[in-house]
């Protein structure tokens, strides 16, 4: 089937643009969409991430899907919200092809061994400085950094308080405000 500007209906789905399929360690995954609580966390954080990313001109946010790609075929992922420096927009390219300044995963039940190991090793290997674990069921957040070749606890707060980063200057996050 061909639509009036000619382009083959074929054509258009192998190269779609949503595909929630992701590569760890060469190995294709395919999960669920998200809940909609999970989803509600993600825009509430990357709310106020982005708002002050934006308002301190530090470089631009991200929210899934859209890829990380660290080794093409090996490790491809979705985190559900990416930050990228402005002096690191190079990587940039339709998907983001290399390492992000700072990546989050909100940790749903049946994700939980895949985000905080599997993934945090991967992460880990590829050095992403900034490793956000937010988990709505236990309205917890724990940010890891970068030291030498392992993640160290930068910041953590469970039901009430604030999270830094590292990463994003000036970023202070209160719980409440994320989970609410």
């Amino acid at each position: 089937m061909t639509d009036a500007l000619g382009v083959c209906y074929n054509t258009m789905m192998e190269t779609r643009d949503l595909d929630l399929t992701e590569i760890i360690n060469g190995e294709e995954i395919m999960g669920p969409s998200p809940f909609d609580r999970h989803q509600d966390v993600v825009f509430n954080l990357a709310d106020i991430i982005r708002r002050h990313v934006k308002a301190n001109n530090l470089g631009k946010v991200y929210i899934s899907p859209l890829d990380v790609i660290f080794e093409e075929g090996i490790n491809r992922f979705q985190p559900d919200i990416m930050f990228v420096r402005k002096e690191n927009m190079a990587i940039v390219q339709g998907w983001i092809r290399g390492v992000p300044d700072m990546v989050c995963e909100v940790i749903s039940p049946f994700s939980y061994e895949r985000d905080t190991e599997g993934k945090k090793a991967v992460y880990e290997k590829y050095r992403v400085p900034e490793y956000w674990i937010v988990m709505p069921e236990l309205q917890e957040v724990q940010i890891l950094t970068i030291e030498g070749d392992k993640y160290r606890l930068h910041s953590f707060a469970a039901f009430e308080g604030v999270v830094t980063s590292k990463t994003i200057e000036g970023l202070q996050a209160a719980v409440h405000d994320i989970f609410e």
